[in-house]
């Protein structure tokens, strides 16, 4: 199978679907890699290292894709991209279809077999190709709600950690999944006080258990998360429905009721935000202010760290994309049940339901198409 590798460019997107680690796994066993010229320079991998390893560099875009029986990607393909994508062409990305209807639209249109990273699910019902980069944007929402909470940002002038004598800040976090976790942790780690809400019982026990003591668990309903967000000074959004549209838990009258200076960091912008006035923002323009509310909607967050992102989204996605290859698409689906749940789109009909049910359009099940 000849893979390509396109330059991603959704803006300040730095990461790159495949390192020279996993050109060289795909040659070893058999495949053609092209790659874009330049397409990893922003994680720190140049053109050189995918020659050594058996690549080839394609000056263009259009090349690649043209070549490419599989295409690899980070982000989902931006509208300049949708006429590259063609009938038969495996696309294997992160692709949030449900929070994009234009998109899935033209990924219909073009007939391309549409395959997303984020919906990929083991019987334990975690999402391999999610949790790395869920991690990052865990970790990393954090690091940004602590800077924007300083007063040359706009926020409440507020150190996350506090001083002896003085309180720290408070860290109210929405959902205790993969984002939630990690984000507790830093959080806790830099001294705030924290709060993680979820409706799984189960999950908070869990939390409860491997959490340090400043962090607190509490069940996820209407009220309990009006009450946490009045004296919350950075709230972070964690919440996940597997390839549907995320709930809305925070709304728009709520607003008044935070503080004037605090911030919002909504890790759910991918599949539409958990907060009803976010939209998506760029890290060139990362925040807006609603009612006094700082609100941070970073749709790529992980392309800011590339580097790591990088590597550790290519540890999970590899082993995948060497079936998808060696196999061909339908039997690598066929015999992984895991991977045919990322089947998203395929031969213009939607094989996935959370995507069907946002946009009202027919669902067809993914298994008879392979």
């Amino acid at each position: 199978m000849k893979i390509g590798v396109p330059k991603e460019i959704k803006t300040n997107e730095n990461r790159i679907a495949l390192v020279p680690a996993g050109a060289e796994a795909l040659v070893a066993a058999g495949h053609s890699v092209v790659v874009e010229q330049g397409a990893g320079s922003g994680s720190g991998f140049t053109d050189d290292a995918y020659r050594a390893v058996g690549a080839s560099i394609l000056p263009t875009a259009d090349e690649v894709w043209q070549q490419a029986e599989m295409v690899m990607k980070v982000k989902e393909p931006i509208a300049i991209e949708w006429p590259r994508m063609r009938r038969s062409q495996v696309i294997y990305t992160y692709f949030h279809f449900a929070a994009a209807e234009d998109l899935t639209r033209a990924v219909i249109a073009s007939g391309a077999i549409a395959i997303a990273y984020e919906t990929v699910q083991l019987e334990s019902g975690e999402l391999p190709l999610l949790t790395p980069m869920s991690e990052v944007a865990g970790r990393m929402a954090v690091q940004e709600g602590a800077k924007y909470l300083e007063k040359l940002y706009g926020g409440r002038g507020v150190l996350l950690g506090g001083v002896p004598g003085v309180a720290p800040a408070k860290v109210v976090i929405l959902g205790g999944g993969i984002v939630g976790i990690n984000a507790a942790k830093m959080a806790a780690g830099m001294g705030a006080k924290v709060v993680i809400l979820d409706i799984s019982l189960e999950r908070l026990r869990y939390l409860s258990d491997v959490m340090p003591a400043n962090v607190q668990t509490i069940h996820s309903n209407r009220h309990n998360v009006l009450e946490q967000i009045e004296t919350a000074d950075l709230v972070v959004g964690g919440v996940l429905i597997p390839g549907a549209v995320a709930p809305k838990l925070i709304r728009r009258e709520d607003l008044k009721r935070m503080q004037p200076g605090s911030v919002i960091v909504d890790v759910a912008i991918d599949q539409g935000g958990c907060v009803e006035t976010i939209h998506a923002t760029t890290h060139e323009n990362p925040t807006y202010v609603v009612d006094g509310v700082i609100h941070y909607g970073v749709a790529n967050m992980p392309g800011g760290v590339p580097r790591t992102s990088t590597l550790a989204l290519t540890n999970a996605t590899l082993p995948y994309a060497l079936q998808l290859a060696n196999k061909g698409w339908k039997k690598a689906l066929k015999d992984n049940p895991a991977l045919l749940k990322g089947l998203n789109v395929t031969e213009g009909k939607i094989t996935y339901a959370g995507v069907a049910e946002a946009f009202g359009m027919k669902y067809h099940e993914a298994a008879q198409f392979v």
